[in-house]
C-alpha cells in the first residue's frame, strides 16, 4: 500500500498523506516514504511544497497498533522518531515554502508535523493535540520546538494536560496563518498556493532562510533529545499500559498514578 502520494507540477510539489480511512497515522512505512517525497520534491526544484491529507484527519500522530506489534518496542520508536524528525528537519530548511493544509485532527506527530510549514491554514473544526502522556510517552516530531511560537506556558498546558488546541486560538497564537470554514479549505490554500508560485522564486527561498536560521540552529539537538525521551518511556511499564490501555479502549492505570 501506498501511504504518501506525490505529485510535481510547474514549480508545486503536492505530498498528500493517503492512508484517510485510518486517520493517516504515522508508522515506519508512512515515515519512511514522507521523506522520500519531501526528497523528491527537491530534486525537483519545487518553489512550493503543499503537505495536504486525504480524509476527515489531517494525522491521528503515531500508530499505537503498529508499537503494540513491535518486538522492541523502544528500538521502534526510536527508529520512527528519527525518520518522522528527518522530515521535520527536511521541510524546515528546504529553499521550497512549505504550505499545510490542515483539517479535522493533527495529533501527536501530526501536530509538529503540520507546525513545520511556513504557512498553515486551517479548517475551523480543527483540532491540535499532543495526547502522548496519555499513553505514557513524552512529545516527539518537533513538538518541544513550538514553543518558540506558542509560549513556553501555553506549550506546557497543552503538552501536560493534553489539552487541545482548538484552530482559532492556534491562529490567534501565530501558528495558524489563516483559519476557514471546511468546505473553502482547498480554495484557499489554492489561493495561497497561487500567491506564493507568483513571488520572486531566490529572494522566498533567503526570506525563508534568514527568518528560520536562529530556529534551525539548534533544530538537530532538540530533535534528538526528543528521541532519546520518547525511547525512555517507550519501554517502561507507563509506555506498555498507556499503549495497551488505548489499543483496548479503557483507561490507563499508570504506575505514578496509583
Amino acid at each position: 500500500m501506498t501511504f504518501i502520494r506525490y505529485e510535481y507540477a510547474d514549480g508545486l510539489a503536492r505530498i498528500t498523506l493517503a492512508d484517510g480511512e485510518r486517520g493517516n497515522p504515522l508508522h515506519i512505512a508512512s515515515a519512511a516514504e514522507l521523506f522520500g517525497a519531501v526528497r523528491q520534491a527537491s530534486s525537483d526544484r519545487a518553489r512550493v511544497i503543499l503537505l495536504r491529507a486525504e480524509g476527515r484527519f489531517f494525522s491521528v500522530g503515531g500508530d499505537l497498533a503498529a508499537f503494540a506489534e513491535a518486538p522492541d518496542r523502544s528500538a521502534y520508536i526510536d527508529d520512527l522518531a528519527e525518520s518522522l524528525h528527518r522530515v521535520v528537519s527536511e521541510l524546515q530548511r528546504s529553499q521550497a515554502i512549505v504550505v499545510a493544509a490542515v483539517q479535522g485532527h493533527a495529533a501527536g506527530a501530526g501536530f509538529p508535523l503540520a507546525a513545520a510549514a511556513d504557512v498553515l491554514v486551517a479548517a475551523e473544526n480543527v483540532r491540535f493535540s499532543f495526547g502522548y502522556n496519555r499513553v505514557g510517552l513524552s512529545p516527539d516530531g518537533g513538538s518541544t520546538l513550538l514553543t518558540r511560537t506558542l509560549g513556553l506556558h501555553r506549550t506546557l498546558r497543552l503538552a501536560l494536560l493534553g489539552e487541545p488546541l482548538e484552530a482559532q486560538e492556534a491562529h490567534e497564537a501565530g501558528l495558524v496563518a489563516a483559519v476557514v470554514a471546511g468546505h473553502r479549505l482547498e480554495a484557499h490554500v489554492d489561493e495561497v498556493v497561487r500567491t506564493l508560485l507568483e513571488l520572486p522564486t531566490q529572494a522566498q527561498a533567503e526570506t525563508k532562510r534568514l527568518i528560520r536560521q536562529h530556529v534551525t540552529a539548534d533544530l538537530e539537538a532538540a530533535l534528538r533529545d526528543e528521541t532519546l525521551g520518547i525511547r525512555a518511556h517507550a519501554g517502561t511499564g507507563d509506555g506498555e499500559e498507556g499503549i495497551g490501555a488505548f489499543l483496548e479502549k479503557r483507561k490507563p492505570r499508570f504506575e505514578q498514578a496509583r
